[in-house]
């Protein structure tokens, strides 16, 4: 690879603040019209569980966010090959926050990552979405639309394999070429420009609006997404915000995989 391709499959220059809501529009538009035209329009005419079509529907539109994220590292470098787009997506090995050189032992930080993101998960997160759904009554999650009622009536799931390509494909639209791809590898790096110090935090922010088609989520999603963000950046790493993200997705999918088989 020549010097000119080198840099431009590395992608040096910063995006614009228009350019940034832009793609934040491009990715949050669609998952609020299956959400809240799509999914009304659909529920009492297809016979098809409301939370399993809830899912399908979010599904779908992670899989539109794919094609956009890879559309636009496309126009940016001319290629998708991972070893020309590592450094531009920061799917590389974590760099010193000081000397920018790849450190191998700097990886011993997704320990305390991981373990913070549980507490927040399981501890913090909680508390915040019932105080922010408490002031925003209308951010609460409506009735019948949490994955959660699968396991109040597991039987009627024995043999639903349909499930389970379902959350293979979240897996693969909402954390390894999705969301967590578009926001923490394709917008993150070009987000200084902009933002300077704070790009992480405004990242943060533009993740936790995007999830207007699941608002109950909002507030979990900024603290989540300020951990994933800031991580990322100080590290140049979008693997410390990927693998604590996708967790709660492998967890989900052995939950699911349970039911299924009639474990559960």
């Amino acid at each position: 690879m020549t010097t000119n391709e080198s840099q431009k499959a590395v992608g040096t220059e910063q995006y614009s603040l228009a350019k940034i809501l832009g793609i934040w529009l491009l990715a949050a538009v669609p998952m609020g019209l299956l959400a809240w035209v799509v999914f009304p329009a659909l529920k009492d005419r297809v016979a098809i569980q409301p939370q399993i079509l809830f899912f399908a529907l979010n599904v779908a539109g992670l899989m539109w966010q794919i094609i956009l994220a890879l559309t636009i590292l496309y126009r940016e470098t001319g290629t998708l090959r991972l070893g020309t787009i590592r450094e531009r997506t920061w799917r590389q090995n974590p760099r010193d926050p000081k000397t920018g050189q790849p450190r191998r032992i700097l990886w011993l930080w997704l320990i305390p990552i991981i373990l913070l993101e549980f507490v927040l998960a399981m501890a913090v997160a909680p508390l915040v979405v019932d105080v922010s759904t408490s002031i925003l009554p209308f951010f609460a999650e409506p009735s019948g639309l949490s994955l959660e009622a699968l396991a109040e009536t597991p039987e009627q799931f024995v043999g639903a394999w349909s499930l389970v390509v379902l959350q293979l494909l979240l897996l693969v639209g909402n954390y390894w070429l999705g969301e967590e791809f578009l926001f923490r590898s394709v917008l993150l790096p070009k987000m200084n420009g902009v933002f300077g110090k704070w790009d992480w935090l405004a990242n943060a922010v533009l993740f936790a609006t995007y999830h207007w088609h699941r608002p109950w989520v909002i507030a979990d999603s900024l603290l989540t997404g300020s951990l994933f963000a800031f991580t990322t950046k100080r590290w140049r790493c979008a693997w410390f915000g990927l693998v604590p993200h996708a967790i709660e997705g492998v967890f989900l999918l052995f939950i699911i995989l349970g039911i299924v088989l009639g474990l559960a």
